[in-house]
């Protein structure tokens, strides 16, 4: 049964090497409608479980110096794996330079155990697609046993104490999530997140349930409505068709004061004419390239410091 995927490259991590906690079934705590594996009813943990000899045998088969990032995934959701914790002593003792990541939907946070484990992970991405009761469990689907509230309160707090790289992602459904309500909760509670990265997403793969994502135009007029000081990164590109207009320097300077955007944004959102106006303003040093978490960003220079990037 192999255990070991990849490696791929992501815009996002790097050169990934993926680990697969659940190879055999799906195994989750969620059924979330978006989900690209088919639906099935949620679990609180594992029925099927993977030896911790039998996965590091076979990344060591598979890792090289060329690999960026361990990731560490499932058929579901990898918190569920019962030696988590032993499974990452085993891998830090062979990683060397490359960095350990977690995807995880943020629901273990609530369990003691998986916490203190994730704290050890060089990179962990959390999910929160929502923090309206209904919200959360209309998208996510969540297990019985699962309450929101502690999940919340569990992800804020493991922001202010995790000090390596923490992204949090956001995936929009249309007609669920995407309300102005919904984003202005999701905004209140994310000023309490230390993050480095904040990604919005939306759907990129056929789903488990008759659901549709959003556009990149509709993600970016999203993402203008978060605080200015959030770190947000427009991470899917699927509907990403160019909409571009003329924006004077006045505007350009504007549009990336409230939100930074990436060159690819700009390709999506500018004409040539503001294309050149954007690189007279570069040239005079008026914007400048900013990384966060990986990702290069242009602000506005006046402005640089005042965008988070912990």
């Amino acid at each position: 049964m192999h255990t070991i995927f990849g490696p791929i490259q992501s815009r996002r991590f790097g050169r990934s090497l993926g680990v697969d906690l659940s190879p055999e079934k799906k195994q989750c705590n969620f059924d979330c409608l978006y989900c690209e594996l088919a639906p099935m009813a949620t679990l609180e943990k594992q029925e099927s479980v993977v030896a911790v000899s039998e996965i590091v045998e076979e990344l060591k088969e598979h890792l090289n110096d060329h690999i960026d990032v361990i990731t560490i995934t499932a058929n579901g959701e990898p918190t569920l794996y019962p030696y988590l914790d032993e499974l990452l002593e085993e891998i830090d003792k062979i990683k060397g330079s490359t960095q350990t990541l977690i995807l995880t939907n943020s629901a273990a946070l609530t369990d003691p155990k998986v916490y203190k484990t994730l704290l050890k992970f060089d990179q962990v991405k959390l999910s929160l697609d929502a923090v309206s009761e209904d919200v959360f469990k209309k998208i996510d689907r969540p297990h019985k046993s699962i309450q929101l509230e502690k999940l919340v309160e569990r992800v804020i707090s493991f922001s202010q104490e995790y000090t390596k790289k923490l992204f949090i992602e956001i995936l929009f459904v249309r007609g669920l999530n995407d309300t102005q309500g919904e984003i202005a909760k999701l905004n209140k509670i994310l000023q309490k997140v230390k993050a480095s990265r904040i990604d919005l997403g939306t759907i990129d793969r056929p789903p488990a349930y008759p659901v549709e994502g959003l556009s990149y135009k509709e993600l970016h007029t999203i993402a203008m409505l978060f605080d200015k000081t959030l770190p947000i990164h427009i991470a899917s590109r699927v509907h990403a068709e160019p909409n571009q207009g003329e924006y004077s320097q006045e505007e350009i300077l504007n549009t990336l004061d409230k939100r930074p955007l990436t060159k690819e944004d700009v390709d999506l959102l500018f004409d040539v004419v503001s294309k050149k106006r954007l690189a007279e303003l570069l040239e005079k040093q008026e914007i400048v390239e900013k990384q966060i978490a990986g990702i290069i960003f242009l602000v506005p220079q006046k402005n640089r410091a005042r965008k988070r990037s912990y």
